[in-house]
């Protein structure tokens, strides 16, 4: 009886076109680019190069456009909207809503490369900062990119996303689904028209291109690991193990929803992330790291307008688009999954609050760890203490954080912790991805079935397992950039709607200009939090 009511649950929430068609055509593109795997990389590589030399600009001018925005969000009136009743109360704490954000939003992006950024620039550097190949002006420079691609640019499309999605959801009643960012523009009422449907559908294409592809570079990180540290070489049958133990794991997490399963294991994230960091800066070359690290923060600060819009346009464009235009692509195509899970946990903050949690909170955190591991990567590679660039030479770029680790004080130890948190950081990039893509295929639904998140979950950890064993990384990673362009688009088209949507709301504004009447639209409400108690 059980099962029967779980499968009839899931038959009646289901948005059968976006499903279908999603679910349906990934299954053909995972089966294509495994049975072709090299034809299909150089045929998107080539899709890819005219994206990078052609429209360079929209990418660089979306994400920057974004910035602005976010920052007027997070300093301007429209901050103290209220995203859910005027009287209600965060769901989350706010150390655990910050470390779910954190988990989902950067993930497994910051063990994967957290190591690995820094050295590749420090040896192949940015045409902008313009120094000698391994230098130490070079390694100013290669941390200040670092920290240009993983600061505060890196979480605005998620905000962009989310914002718009919680305050209809939770003022308006709207469905959870990357469509209600039309909101604005065709109303709440008819959200399933076709161009609806075709925004969500595009969704499920970029969460599975970029999240997949994102599980399928840390499942090899964690391959790797394995290999470099212990000798052990898995074949094809027990990678397929390792990584379908890792997909049950993040498919319990996500069947047992956000505030037992998702809540816990971001959580764990942190403190092992927190200490993982501080361990490293102490053990560490410490000195290298604040000295080079301090002016490196000084330059990203100093630099940042010239870098957002930095195109190299007197050269050949072709390390923006292999760097900047690939960050900024690809972290569009996480944009739908991550903004629908952060507006899924934002209900009762403040759009202020959300916003600071992002730009602040999260950048704060991410800085100290890719001035650690990015200084103490580069600090070995000059000094010698560990052959840095060889071994990512002859292992790949998974390989960058075992040397570095297993050369400190309790090395061992060390090791043993990236590797947890590799697994960690995996599982919660798998889960909040999986409950996202739950949402957008039951029409917008908090909850999906538990079939339903099954059903992804395995999808997704297959997809892993066959990125792995079949060598498709390149081919699904060039889809996932180009799955993302789209939400560049998509991105600005949301800013147009916040401000048409908040400006006719936002009491506040019209009291500044000298109307002190209140907003007149009786589907538009006014939505600010007018007293202290509203505030987390």
């Amino acid at each position: 009886m059980k099962i029967r009511n779980a499968v009839e649950r899931f038959a009646e929430e289901l948005d059968a076109g976006v499903f279908s068609i999603g679910f349906g055509v990934s299954l053909i593109a995972i089966v294509v680019f495994f049975l072709n795997p090299e034809t299909s990389a150089e045929k998107m590589g080539a899709v890819n190069e005219y994206l990078w030399s052609e429209f360079m600009w929209v990418y660089v001018f979306s994400m920057f456009l974004m910035v602005v925005f976010s920052l007027w969000l997070m300093f301007g009136p429209w901050g103290e909207i209220k995203l859910g009743g005027p009287d209600e109360s965060p769901e989350f704490s706010t150390p655990a809503f910050f470390a779910m954000m954190f988990s989902a939003g950067i993930a497994a992006g910051i063990v994967f490369w957290g190591p690995a950024e820094a050295l590749f620039h420090y040896d192949a550097v940015p045409p902008m900062i313009g120094a000698e190949s391994q230098t130490q002006s070079a390694a100013i420079g290669a941390i200040q990119y670092t920290l240009f691609h993983w600061g505060i640019s890196y979480w605005v499309p998620f905000l962009i996303v989310a914002i718009p999605i919680a305050f209809f959801a939770y003022r308006r009643d709207a469905p959870m689904r990357i469509s209600t960012l039309l909101a604005p523009f065709l109303g709440v009422d008819n959200l399933d028209r076709p161009i609806a449907k075709v925004i969500d559908i595009l969704a499920v294409f970029a969460t599975i291109g970029g999240i997949a592809t994102t599980l399928g570079f840390v499942g090899s990180q964690f391959l790797t690991g394995l290999q470099y540290n212990y000798g052990v070489t898995l074949g094809d049958g027990g990678t397929i193990v390792v990584i379908t133990g890792m997909t049950l794991a993040f498919t319990v997490s996500v069947v047992l929803g956000v505030k037992r399963g998702i809540r816990k294991v971001s959580m764990f994230n942190m403190y092992g992330f927190v200490l993982l960091c501080l361990a490293t800066f102490v053990l560490g070359p410490t000195t290298y790291i604040m000295n080079t690290g301090l002016q490196a923060i000084g330059e990203y600060a100093n630099s940042f307008l010239q870098m957002s819009l930095y195109t190299n346009a007197s050269g050949s464009g072709e390390w923006v688009g292999n760097w900047t235009v690939f960050y900024w692509a690809w972290v569009f195509s996480w944009a739908p999954f991550g903004g629908l899970f952060v507006a899924r946990i934002s209900r009762g903050r403040t759009i202020r609050q959300v916003t600071a949690t992002a730009l602040v909170g999260a950048t704060v955190a991410t800085i100290p760890w890719f001035l650690t591991m990015g200084g103490t990567a580069i600090h070995f590679e000059r000094t010698g203490a560990a052959p840095m660039l060889a071994a990512v030479s002859e292992h790949g770029v998974a390989v960058s954080g075992f040397p570095l680790f297993t050369n400190l004080p309790l090395g061992s130890l060390l090791s043993l912790g990236f590797m947890l948190l590799v697994i960690t950081f995996f599982v919660t990039s798998a889960d909040s991805s999986t409950l996202a893509l739950g949402m957008l295929t039951t029409g917008g639904k908090e909850h999906p079935s538990t079939i339903n998140r099954v059903l992804w979950g395995g999808l997704m950890g297959g997809l892993a397992s066959l990125l792995i064993v079949g060598g498709g990384i390149d081919a699904l990673r060039s889809s996932a950039i180009i799955t993302g362009g789209p939400f560049a688009v998509i991105g600005v088209l949301a800013i147009v709607g916040m401000c048409l949507e908040f400006q006719r709301t936002c009491p506040v504004l019209q009291t500044n200009t000298g109307d002190q009447s209140p907003a007149t639209d009786e589907q538009s409400p006014p939505v600010f939090a007018t007293n202290a108690d509203d505030d987390d």
